[in-house]
């Protein structure tokens, strides 16, 4: 079975891993790859001195510039004609004329076979067809030396060689004074690496064990806050996910207790009527009420239960599942036509104001449930007066509907909570409702991008209004 490391350990792994690589690399590019840099760069000196030259006016006979570049950058510089005769040379060790005079002259004209500075290099006429073998230009390279070279416009010949000093001694070098270097940041290293994995887990070990207790009374929601902006954030989710969690688990105790009750008071009546007409079936009337009570306890238990699961498949699936053009206008003047015969009977009244063919893009049946729940709601708040009035029109390129009963009314200290599941059921002394018929409302108005709101005066009824 492996064990999982701890953040704290793997952070301080990966530390230490990082300082490996990072002196790993520097021993690659300070010992192996010490020489091949350094030839390199002598190199390219080199060609950036042949550069300098021409751009001096050597072609021309200008050659006192020459020894200042051979010099400064350690250079053994012939000039020659197309023979290899000498016309002027210079090197490092090259002292400077104070008459500035070409040593190879005597007299006005060049001399050849007099007054040599340096001799020519034993494989001089090997460069020289190597040089025309080349088109007039040419490099390679020895193990000691560079040697570069070209034909110049005058017809004459350059000639440049650098020596490729050997670096192993001072590889040797460095290579000490790594091992020192490697033993002391390693040394460092670790002791980085502990105080700041330390400092890191510790505030993840804090969130880990209060996420540990999300949900519970022993959830604290004390953090160490400020140690970077990342967990600051993911601290603030986690007290926010608690909160919810601890709604949450209130709502499902509100929820089973709701339940309990409201599934226990149908289920006992239905089982008492259904024991009455076995005892007493052979009275007619009787038996005909009884079986009324069953069928309507049974229908009220169906709803009940109805209601949950429908909130419950809004809450889970939450998304814009089967929308399309609806016909809201035929929506609302068909539930009105479903609640008015049953309405009628109680000496009610549905006034309704309906503009025809307004649309809505979304779900037939969700949108159906918003209107049903609202005149079911103003049905059992209206009151004495027994008037619901309904209007459907458009305003402002939006379509409102708005349901107004004549009742009693809402507290102005509960409007703010009507939309909360269960809080209906709470507030109006369990009425036989189950506190969600609003709370599913504002959930498919939100889900339509729609928005709710409720005017209310005492003793004058309530208006809902639901906007799409």
């Amino acid at each position: 079975m492996n064990r999982k490391m701890k953040f704290r350990t793997k952070l301080c792994l990966y530390f230490l891993l990082f300082t490996l690589i990072i002196f790993g690399v520097l021993w690659l590019l300070q010992t192996v790859f010490l020489q091949k840099f350094y030839n390199n760069m002598l190199i390219n000196h080199t060609k950036s001195a042949v550069g300098e030259m021409e751009s001096a006016g050597i072609s021309d006979g200008n050659f006192e510039i020459i020894d200042n570049i051979a010099r400064e950058n350690s250079l053994l510089v012939y000039i020659t004609d197309k023979k290899g005769n000498i016309i002027y040379s210079a090197d490092e060790y090259k002292s400077n004329d104070s008459d500035n005079k070409n040593p190879y002259l005597k007299g006005e004209k060049l001399n050849y076979q007099e007054s040599f500075y340096r001799n020519l290099p034993e494989n001089y006429k090997d460069f020289l067809k190597a040089l025309e073998n080349g088109n007039g230009v040419t490099e390679y390279q020895t193990e000691t030396h560079y040697i570069y070279g070209k034909y110049l416009k005058n017809e004459t010949v350059l000639y440049i060689s650098t020596t490729l000093d050997a670096v192993g001694s001072t590889a040797d070098i460095i290579k000490i004074q790594l091992l020192w270097v490697s033993v002391l940041s390693v040394v460092i290293a670790v002791a980085l690496a502990y105080v700041i994995s330390k400092r890191f887990s510790k505030p993840v070990a804090m969130l880990s064990e209060q996420a540990n207790k999300l949900g519970s009374k022993n959830f604290s929601g004390e953090f160490e806050k400020g140690f970077c902006m990342e967990i600051d954030e993911l601290e603030n989710v986690l007290a926010d996910t608690n909160e919810k969690l601890v709604q949450a688990k209130t709502y499902q105790q509100e929820l089973l207790a709701n339940v309990s009750h409201d599934l226990r008071t149908p289920l006992t009546m239905i089982r008492g009527y259904a024991e009455s007409i076995k005892d007493f079936g052979d009275d007619e009337k009787q038996r005909i009420s009884d079986s009324d009570i069953i069928i309507r306890e049974t229908d009220r238990l169906t709803a009940l239960v109805n209601e949950i699961l429908e909130y419950s498949e809004l809450q889970a699936n939450g998304e814009k599942t089967n929308f399309a053009d609806v016909n809201f206008s035929s929506l609302v003047k068909k539930v009105i036509k479903q609640f008015e015969p049953l309405f009628q009977t109680q000496d009610g009244k549905i006034e309704s104001s309906l503009t025809e063919n307004l649309s809505i893009n979304g779900n037939s049946r969700q949108l159906e449930r918003v209107v049903y729940n609202l005149l079911d709601n103003a049905i059992r708040h209206t009151g004495e007066s027994k008037k619901i009035t309904v209007i459907l029109k458009e305003e402002n390129k939006h379509i409102l509907l708005s349901v107004r009963d004549y009742g009693n009314g809402i507290p102005q200290e509960e409007i703010p909570h009507i939309w909360e599941r269960y809080y209906t059921y709470h507030q109006r002394k369990k009425q036989g409702v189950s506190g969600l018929g609003l709370a599913i409302v504002k959930q498919i108005v939100d889900l339509h991008g729609g928005s709710c709101n409720v005017e209310s005066n005492a003793g004058k009824g309530c208006n809902f209004i639901v906007k799409f």
